[in-house]
């Protein structure tokens, strides 16, 4: 499994603390910070994973 679907999950998983705490406490920075986070996270798992589909090609 490469590093960056590793990072990309526990982005994924800080953003949805953010996002839940920000509903909460009604701080909409907060908020769309986890948002932010998790779309960040999505985007690097996703790089992490074509990066194992080509070690994987090439092996």
């Amino acid at each position: 499994m490469d590093k960056d679907r590793i990072e990309g999950i526990g982005k994924q998983v800080k953003g949805a603390v953010k996002d839940a705490a920000g509903k909460v406490t009604g701080d909409a920075a907060l908020q769309a910070e986890g948002k932010t986070d998790k779309a960040e996270g999505k985007v690097q798992n996703a790089v992490g994973g074509a990066k194992d589909k080509v070690r994987d090609a090439t092996d």
